[in-house]
């Protein structure tokens, strides 16, 4: 990803994130009408959407598709908690979301390499991961809908 592509990045989340705070500080529509419901969102979608800005190379948006993270990464991010001002269980919790999932196990080929935080080689994936993310993927597509 180049410098203009992370600059016009930055400016867009900028932007987001002021039109959702003056949303959120706005209680009813200028007009007068009663504020419309809207779906529930998922409360760990901005931590990720967080990640996904803080580190780019390790979390990357859609539709590019996602890469195997070096083995503990987890750790590194929960050292970073303070610095995101993010509690340390929601971040577990946006890890697991991000890593339990099937555009996740996909990027999980063999000899694949796996990046750190800062998008540097940081090991392979191996036979045993990819032959698990198989399973999981393939186990998910099995399970009966109730």
């Amino acid at each position: 990803m180049g410098f203009e592509q992370l600059a016009s990045l930055r400016d867009k989340l900028a932007q987001q994130a002021a039109a959702e705070k003056l949303l959120k500080n706005q209680k009813k529509p200028v007009d007068g009408t009663p504020a419309k419901k809207t779906a529930k969102v998922d409360p760990l979608l901005p931590i990720i959407g967080l990640l996904q800005k803080t580190f780019p190379l390790a979390f990357p948006k859609k539709p590019d598709s996602k890469v195997p993270l070096k083995i503990g990464i987890h750790n590194d991010i929960l050292e970073q908690a303070d610095r995101l001002e993010i509690n340390k269980n929601d971040l577990r919790a946006a890890i697991k979301a991000w890593c339990w999932g099937n555009r996740y196990w996909e990027c999980l080929v063999e000899d694949t390499v796996r990046v750190d935080l800062n998008g540097n080689t940081a090991g392979q994936v191996t036979k045993a991961d990819a032959d698990r993310a198989r399973k999981l993927k393939d186990g998910r597509r099995t399970k009966p809908k109730s």
